[in-house]
This record gives C-alpha cells, sequence and structure tokens, in this order.
C-alpha cells in the first residue's frame, strides 16, 4: 500500500482507521497558512501536569458552538473565522459527517510540541471522528496503541489526516519536538460534539 499517493485512502488498523490524504489541499495551503497566521487570536493556554501549571508548548484557540474542556481546563469558543468554516464544510463532505467545533494549534517552530494522548474526552461521544488539515512546516506524526503497535506519518503541508473508528479508546498520538525546524505548522482538528446527553 503507498501511503504517500496523491489520493485519500483508508488505513485499516486493530481498534480504528485512518484516512490519509498527503495533498489534499496542497493548492489551497499556501493561502490558507498565511491568511490563518494573521487572523486566528492565538492564545498561550496553561495546563496542569504533575500538579503544577505550565505553558503549553503551542499557541491555541478553540472554535466552535459550545464550549470544550480538555487538559483539566473549560474553553469557551471563538466565533467561526469565514475560512475556518468553509474548510469546515469541505471536510465534512469528505468525511459525510459534520463538524460544530475545531480546536487549532500553532506550533511556532520545531521546539512546540504536543505530548501523548486520545482525544477521548466525554464531550466528543462514544466514537469521535477527528478530521486534521495540516499547514506550514511538516512534522513527524506518532501513533502508539495499548498492546505495543506504533506507527509514524510525515504530516506535510496541505495534508489530510482523520481518525474514526475506536481510535481514541486504543491508540495515543503526539507530535514530537523537531531539532532544526524553524517554520511554523498550523494544525486544524475539527471534531463534533453532540448534544449533552447523547451518544453518537
Amino acid at each position: 500500500m503507498d501511503l504517500w499517493a496523491d489520493r485519500p485512502e483508508w488505513i485499516e488498523l486493530a481498534g480504528g482507521r485512518l484516512l490519509w490524504w498527503p495533498q489534499a489541499f496542497a493548492p489551497e495551503a499556501d493561502d490558507w497558512l498565511a491568511q490563518l497566521g494573521r487572523e486566528i487570536p492565538w492564545r498561550q493556554h496553561r495546563l496542569r501536569l504533575f500538579g503544577r501549571e505550565l505553558d503549553e508548548p503551542r499557541l491555541s484557540c478553540w472554535m466552535g458552538e459550545r464550549p470544550y474542556r480538555y487538559s483539566g481546563k473549560t474553553r469557551l469558543p471563538e466565533p467561526w473565522h469565514p475560512l475556518v468554516a468553509q474548510i469546515g464544510r469541505r471536510l465534512a463532505a469528505i468525511c459525510g459527517r459534520p463538524f460544530n467545533g475545531v480546536l487549532l494549534n500553532l506550533y511556532r517552530d520545531g521546539r512546540d510540541s504536543m505530548g501523548w494522548h486520545a482525544d477521548d474526552e466525554p464531550e466528543l461521544g462514544l466514537h469521535p471522528l477527528i478530521a486534521s488539515v495540516s499547514l506550514g512546516a511538516s512534522r513527524r506524526f506518532l501513533l502508539r496503541h495499548g498492546g505495543g503497535e506504533r506507527r509514524e506519518l510525515r504530516l506535510d503541508h496541505g495534508s489530510l489526516l482523520v481518525m474514526a473508528g475506536e481510535m481514541q479508546h486504543h491508540w495515543q498520538h503526539a507530535l514530537p519536538r523537531a531539532a532544526g525546524v524553524t517554520e511554523a505548522r498550523i494544525n486544524l482538528t475539527f471534531r463534533y460534539l453532540p448534544p449533552q446527553g447523547r451518544e453518537e
């Protein structure tokens, strides 16, 4: 299976599946990166780790229709940016599912990172589908299964990665630091928060 082909392809994994499309948005990626870098209200948030409050190693923005709680903090949503809403509609058409929220992350250079985690917050329902668009610097994306299996993908400028099925129950993912990377990367991770009290 050629994971680098310029076409969408589902990758079946133990306990989940990925839709991998390396050049999904390559024609628009430069313009999107520049506009979102200028216009998104990026903030430096704090997280609690081992009983201490620390700066997250990235900037971020939660956008959508409802508050979202993760990493021990409740994020109030920013209004939809027109370009982000447009990207969300395109992803909904690709994935066959709507999205009502998106977490945007700005990795300023290779020193910014994301540690091991799963997107398994109760607000996302039983089997969340996470659609991730990458813009800017190419970075390594690591996956690890509870049974020991590991995978690695390179998220390039304009790529799309969708995590579906039971991925968030069995797999964790991370974006490690990258020595020598001086360019910024913006990542948009679209998700759907079902109405309270409903599992989807």
